[in-house]
């Protein structure tokens, strides 16, 4: 899990193709992303804004292969101060 009020970072990875994103397909999936997004924003991150993009999807390439479970590949090779489980009130 990241923080999704860092623009373009994920712990300690800056840059674009760190941005957080949700990708819909329908009408639907769009507002039902805004609309769980707001919540978020309003029970959960009171003054600091989501900055989670809310986009069309589009094509979708697959990571190289040595990406793939990059954690399960390399239980040690990454550390991340963000990385942690953490619990939030029940949406309402």
């Amino acid at each position: 899990m990241h923080d999704p009020t860092t623009l373009n970072q994920q712990g300690p990875d800056r840059g674009t193709q760190y941005r957080s994103g949700i990708f819909f397909h329908t009408p639907e999936q769009e507002k039902t992303a805004r609309e769980i997004t707001l919540k978020v924003q309003e029970q959960w991150y009171k003054g600091k804004p989501i900055t989670t993009e809310i986009l069309p999807a589009s094509t979708w390439w697959d990571a190289e292969t040595y990406h793939q479970e990059y954690l399960t590949k390399n239980p040690y090779g990454y550390e991340c101060p963000s990385h942690f489980l953490r619990t939030f009130p029940e949406l309402k």
